[in-house]
């Protein structure tokens, strides 16, 4: 057909500092510098005139052949079970601005100049895709690279919050593209169980050891108990455990040997002598219990709910007027 395009391929030499790049020149004399990685075509040609918005230069995307549910479960999978990706996007740090350095071992050198402290450098293979260029401000969390993000990295830069919000729309964009519509407090359930533990970076006046993986409501209960003594409490990160370890990690051993390798769990718990004091909803559903929640709380046990003027004798009551009745009644 006449059309030649230029393609970007791999220099023999890896140590070569060659960067390749398009650089445009505005009519009022502005120039912008687009550096290229390798795979991609170039589709305009050596000083011919474009427009802004014009496509310079192309890459190529692997797509799959089926777009239906089985596709993405994988993808779900990885998210619950909080897997690190093979090739992992690289993230920014920090907020700040965008800066190309020399080339170091074969790598791009990006560094991001920080609003505040000392500016940090990132080594990146010259085969991957940089969505940044020179001069552009980036934020703490933000994508460097192309690649699935590290949900790990995540928490360590951004914190709880904004990764149950990422696993969340992560979760929802998959089933979202089927037409499935869930509603967000379900995924939810399943995060907060995931980020329920939290590692001890400094044990203060506590029980606690160093790098132990605690429950989160010990942790808080325990520096509770020590600040009432004027002590000092400990300090500690949160954890991202996939559904599988979480759910092993429990505290009762009879939910824990319910899910997997029950024969292990429940030999350990023999071994260490546990006792399983049925806290929660799922040991108590195995023993045949009612359940502590609802009614089925300690506390709400031999209570009754009476109305002004019917009150029962001998027996433990909650008085409420009609018009505390009638507005709860509108509620339900």
């Amino acid at each position: 057909t006449g059309f030649v395009e230029n393609e970007v391929v791999q220099a023999k030499d890896k140590n070569a500092d060659w960067r390749p790049r398009i650089v445009v020149y505005g009519e009022n004399g502005e120039t912008k510098v687009y550096n290229l990685p390798v795979g991609v075509r170039v589709v305009v040609q050596h000083n011919s005139d474009i427009d802004a918005g014009t496509v310079i230069a192309k890459r190529e995307r692997a797509t799959t052949k089926t777009k239906d549910i089985t596709g993405g479960l994988p993808r779900v999978v990885e998210l619950f079970e909080a897997r690190r990706p093979k090739d992992p996007a690289v993230i920014a740090e920090v907020d700040g601005s965008v800066d190309f350095g020399e080339d170091l071992r074969g790598k791009r050198r990006i560094i991001i100049n920080a609003d505040a402290g000392e500016p940090v450098e990132y080594l990146i293979a010259k085969n991957k895709h940089i969505n940044v260029q020179k001069g552009d401000r980036v934020r703490a969390g933000e994508a460097l690279t192309d690649g699935s993000v590290n949900p790990h990295d995540i928490l360590r830069i951004e914190g709880v919050n904004q990764l149950a919000a990422y696993l969340v729309n992560e979760v929802q964009e998959i089933y979202r593209l089927q037409g499935v519509r869930i509603n967000d407090k379900h995924i939810e359930v399943i995060v907060r169980q995931m980020l329920k533990r939290v590692v001890i970076v400094d044990a203060g006046d506590t029980d606690f050891l160093v790098s132990d993986s605690v429950e989160k409501y010990k942790v808080i209960r325990e520096n509770q108990k020590v600040q009432a003594r004027g002590g000092k409490p400990a300090t500690y990160e949160p954890l991202l455990l996939g559904i599988t370890k979480a759910s092993l990690s429990t505290e009762s051993f009879i939910s824990a040997a319910s899910f997997q390798e029950t024969t292990k769990v429940l030999t350990e718990a023999a071994v260490c002598g546990k006792v399983d004091y049925l806290r929660g909803l799922k040991e108590n559903v195995i023993m045949g219990r009612l359940i502590p929640a609802g009614s089925g709380v300690a506390e709400y046990a031999n209570r009754r709910i009476t109305v002004e003027g019917q009150q029962e004798e001998d027996k433990p009551e909650i008085k409420i007027s009609q018009t505390s009745l009638e507005s709860l009644a509108g509620l339900l």
